[in-house]
């Protein structure tokens, strides 16, 4: 069974991780999101995986096994916001690993609040000034239910740098 201390792992990494093509495009959407090791990425792309095997496991099902389990697949991915109302399985099989993570609360962070980075966002996060309800979220990986969204709050104002006190802006002569 293994010792319960020791969790497992969440992720599977790619098995040619080293090709030109698979590093630009890792590295692209570790920009675009803010991400902080590859781990985050390859948990992602996992959890999505997962979801699209489950669709097709379901797919391959016969139809007494079938209706339940896709209700309740349908219901959680709406709960999550990855599918909208009246999706299908075959939609399902198209999620792509940026809609999930468009869920995380840094994205909605980034995208509400307008700090100029991800990065950015992710220091907000992290640093405790973010509360969803009256509970306070610290983890920028955390997917935002569509329940939740109304209620996420940022609890310091994120401005755009300007002149520092005192020092006047004189225009060069």
């Amino acid at each position: 069974m293994g010792d319960p201390r020791k969790q497992k792992k969440l992720y599977r990494r790619p098995r040619r991780i080293w090709s030109t093509d698979q590093l630009n495009a890792e590295l692209y959407i570790m920009g675009s999101y803010g991400l902080r090791n590859k781990r985050e990425l390859w948990s992602a792309q996992t959890e999505v995986a997962r979801i699209r095997n489950q669709a097709r496991a379901l797919l391959a099902a016969t139809t007494e096994v079938r209706a339940e389990k896709e209700k309740r697949l349908l219901n959680f991915l709406s709960r999550i916001g990855l599918a909208k109302e009246g999706t299908t399985l075959d939609d399902i099989l198209n999620l792509k690993v940026e809609d999930l993570l468009e869920r995380r609360l840094q994205t909605i962070i980034m995208k509400r609040s307008g700090a100029k980075s991800p990065y950015r966002a992710r220091q907000i996060v992290s640093h405790g000034h973010v509360s969803i309800g009256n509970r306070k979220i610290n983890r920028p990986g955390y997917i935002v239910r569509t329940d939740e969204e109304g209620q996420i709050l940022v609890h310091v104002e994120v401005a755009a740098p300007s002149t520092p006190e005192g020092a006047a802006a004189t225009p060069a002569s």
